[in-house]
């Protein structure tokens, strides 16, 4: 998700609060993305199901803001279904592939926005756990704050631990920015993975960042002058570090906003971004009535996103 010029109030407001911004943003699906892929993946009688969770509260919903990412998959011959109930030995009957994207639960509030609970029970989690040891396959996807701490628990049960703020970068002459591109040439793509066979140039807009355990593969990797601030201070951090002040980001130079491992007999992937994997249109109303318009995700000309997303659904079903 684009950090725009008030990341606070974006953040509110895309949880439901109402708080006065000069240019209210409102990011819509593309209507122009329509995906197609001359040969699917998966074909005829037993196309895997994909479970797109829809039961936490979720800012991305295969109707909604993941309408693209629900179509491309389709288009890939899996068969998209919204997932509507608590995780479960019952509920995970049948999927071959669970996704979850930016859950955010029902106990979080303005008062609890910098430290929220977890979307999911301690019991959801474990479902979530076994049922991909024993052979489910996971997409959890959380972004900046405050989805990477709705999210730590469940991600926590396969050793990742999630930043829970909001990822920045800079590079020589260029201001801080939080529109992060990861590259072969800059090595932020992991070079050894069937993920990223292929891939060139993966943007993420904003996120988060992740551990990698023993075992993990990086599918992303954090360059050097790479930080994470939290919520309420990455707007002063990124300002101080230009002015070549102190701030209180944290580097995450080494750590992930993609990994893949392993897990029992199971696969699992989790992303420290979301919007990465939509297309989304952002539209800004300014005061003057002028509207202007930023295209994010798999829209973006010139980036791999679209195959990026691909591959992982192929590495999660073994195709």
């Amino acid at each position: 998700m684009r950090l725009t010029k008030s990341a606070r109030c974006i953040l509110f407001l895309t949880l439901g609060c109402a708080l006065p911004l000069v240019a209210s943003p409102q990011q819509v699906a593309d209507p122009e993305f329509k995906p197609s892929i001359d040969t699917p993946t998966h074909s005829g009688a037993n196309r895997p199901v994909v479970v797109l969770d829809e039961a936490h509260q979720n800012f991305h919903t295969a109707g909604g803001r993941y309408k693209p990412f629900a179509d491309l998959l389709a288009a890939d011959g899996y068969i998209v279904v919204a997932g509507k109930q608590p995780f479960s030995a019952e509920s995970l009957v049948g999927p071959r592939v669970l996704v979850i994207a930016n859950a955010v639960g029902s106990g979080i509030s303005n008062a609890n926005i910098n430290d929220p609970p977890s979307a999911f029970t301690d019991a959801e989690c474990d479902a979530v756990r076994d049922w991909v040891a024993r052979g489910g396959s996971l997409l959890l996807i959380a972004d900046h704050s405050p989805y990477g701490a709705t999210a730590a628990r469940l991600s926590a049960r396969f050793g990742v631990e999630m930043g829970t703020g909001y990822a920045w970068q800079t590079t020589t002459g260029t201001p801080p920015t939080t529109t992060i591109v990861h590259t072969r040439e800059s090595s932020g793509l992991g070079r050894n993975h069937p993920i990223t066979q292929g891939i060139n140039r993966v943007a993420a807009f904003t996120g988060q960042s992740l551990s990698v355990p023993p075992g993990a593969t990086a599918l992303l990797q954090f360059g050097q002058s790479s930080y994470e601030s939290a919520g309420n201070e990455v707007q002063a951090d990124m300002a101080a570090f230009q002015s070549g002040k102190p701030h209180k980001a944290r580097s995450i130079a080494g750590r992930a906003q993609g990994v893949a491992l392993d897990y029992g007999k199971g696969r699992v992937v989790i992303m420290g971004e979301a919007a990465m994997f939509s297309a989304q249109v952002a539209r800004f109303t300014e005061p003057n009535g002028r509207v202007n318009e930023t295209k994010m995700g798999m829209n973006v000309a010139g980036n791999d996103n679209r195959q990026f997303l691909v591959n992982i659904m192929k590495w999660l079903t073994r195709a």
